[in-house]
């Protein structure tokens, strides 16, 4: 049963990706659009201060907020084809005309039960999806419309039919399915919905009520549950539902601190961004603490070491910081120094306890290019972004000389510090020669991704049910997950780190981890939709 639950979190997990990845891209492109139009900028640049320009920003922040105040359908449509086994891309359609049952079927019951409010829906409960007032579900709406839809469309995406009804099969037959099921969901979420709302928002009280403590917690999950690739289920619900807090600005109710944030930042009549903003505040750990972690790896490396292993930490520092991809330092430790993934967790969640008591709304949660984008037009009197710099620099230290000491204190086999003998079974010395040599190991394709010998790695083609992949990692769902090869895939792929869950094996290649899966598919013979 515990496999069970882990293979579908781990699924689950994946498919958010979908959707989630989509969502930065929109933030950073609205942030460029209020660069336009910042009043502040326009001072200190006024020839920037011409119809021209200005109606660019206004073009670029106003077409990409329709994203972030409709998220509800584009996680229906996401999960639909994350979580769909075949057939992906009419999975996203069916989830699509599923969504449009659901909301005007709801629309049409509230109004056979004179539900539906006039005039102003702020504070009432309502909101208007896509042009039509149903309840104000949020986020939630689509994850459960687009799981619905997934289970319904694995379940009957094959079904076929003889004779004259026959046009009536595979995913047509889907969608009947899922009409009726809309309608009746529609119904009775209509009276258990309210009474759900009130829980979510207690819960979000609670969390928010706990303070400074609630906010060491998410920020330590956030980083512990890295090895597992579940970190995206804990700070999703914050920056996307009401668990991240509700706020009215211009007239208009926005929910989760990614959305409030992004409408307040747009709003020059808000001069204090609120405290929602604080678990969006991730950013100190990627952009400073964990340079000082490089640094100290570096220093307590031995001499003759430091030069092999300066290229691989330069490379992944850089990448923490511009791009706040932080598994290629994270994985340099977790597996031969426990201790210190740990105490990096602690730290990280103590960075959002510290920004919080100095009043920081600065965010970087995606590197120093969101840094600059995010907080440095707006001054410094609705984010503090100084100060952020400032606890970052803080934290750089703390870094170092904790990590410093404890490599030192314990002895701790980090990246360098391997015993004579040892080199080629450290798990370390296994990275280090994944970045250096692996890399270059055969480019059959020109790319430096070697397909054979990782679907070789992996157990060979028949062993590999399924190929996906997020940021950083390629995410696999083999038969016989024994059947891997890690050092293999360590030494002649270029890869960081292997971690299994079960059936699920994750291969972290960082920044390339895209071109690996195209070769992977190639060499499998996978189409898109498959």
């Amino acid at each position: 049963m515990k496999e069970k639950i882990m293979d579908g979190l781990q699924k689950f997990s994946k498919a958010m990706f979908i959707p989630v990845l989509i969502l930065p891209i929109a933030g950073i492109l609205i942030a460029v659009g209020n660069l336009f139009t910042n009043a502040r900028l326009l001072e200190v640049l006024p020839f920037l201060n011409n119809p021209v320009t200005t109606g660019f920003g206004t073009l670029m922040s106003g077409s990409l907020n329709a994203i972030m105040t409709n998220l509800g359908v584009i996680f229906c449509v996401g999960l639909s084809v994350g979580l769909a086994n075949k057939k992906k891309s009419e999975a996203g359609f069916i989830g699509l005309l599923a969504f449009l049952v659901f909301i005007n079927a709801m629309n049409k019951f509230m109004g056979l039960r004179g539900m539906l409010v006039e005039g102003d829906l702020s504070g009432t409960g309502q909101a208007l999806v896509l042009g039509v007032q149903v309840l104000d579900m949020g986020v939630f709406l689509g994850l459960m419309l687009g799981i619905l839809v997934a289970v319904v469309h694995n379940r009957f995406c094959e079904t076929e039919f003889n004779n004259a009804f026959q046009i009536y099969g595979g995913t047509r037959f889907v969608f009947i399915v899922l009409i009726p099921l809309m309608v009746v969901l529609a119904v009775v979420l209509t009276f258990v919905w309210p009474f759900a709302q009130a829980g979510i928002n207690s819960l979000g009280g609670f969390i928010q009520s706990a303070g400074n403590f609630g906010l060491f917690v998410y920020g330590m999950l956030e980083r512990l549950l890295i090895p597992t690739g579940l970190h995206h289920l804990v700070y999703t619900p914050f920056l996307y539902t009401s668990l991240g807090g509700v706020a009215e600005i211009g007239g208009q109710v926005y929910e989760g601190a990614r959305n409030i944030y992004y409408a307040e930042i747009a709003d020059p009549s808000v001069t204090v961004l609120s405290q929602s903003v604080i678990w969006d505040a991730r950013g100190i750990s990627k952009m400073f603490g964990l340079i000082g972690a490089c640094l100290a790896m570096y220093h307590t490396a031995r001499p003759e070491n430091r030069g092999k292993i300066k290229a691989v930490l330069i490379t992944a520092a850089t990448t923490s910081f511009i791009a706040g991809v932080t598994e290629p330092i994270e994985f340099s430790f977790l597996f031969v120094a426990p201790i210190l993934f740990v105490v990096h967790a602690v730290l990280a969640g103590s960075s959002f306890v510290v920004l919080n008591l100095l009043g920081c709304r600065a965010i970087g949660p995606n590197g120093f290019i969101d840094f600059l984008l995010y907080n440095v037009p707006l001054g410094t009197e609705k984010t503090h972004w100084p100060v952020y710099i400032l606890v970052g620099v803080l934290y750089f230290a703390l870094y170092y000389v904790i990590f410093r000491l404890l490599i030192t204190k314990l002895n701790l086999k980090t990246l360098g510090r391997e015993s004579e003998g040892m080199e080629m079974k450290l798990h370390t010395k296994a990275e280090y020669k994944a970045k250096v040599a692996g890399e270059a190991a055969a480019k059959p394709a020109g790319d430096g991704v070697n397909a054979a010998v990782i679907v070789e790695a992996l157990g060979g083609k028949d062993n590999i049910l399924k190929v996906t992949n997020c940021y950083t990692r390629l995410r696999t769902e083999l038969v016989n997950p024994d059947a891997v090869d890690e050092e293999k895939l360590k030494k002649q792929t270029g890869a960081t780190a292997v971690v299994r869950k079960g059936k699920n094996v994750q291969v972290v290649y960082g920044l390339k981890v895209n071109a690996v899966r195209k070769a992977v598919d190639a060499e499998l013979g996978l189409q898109e939709n498959d």
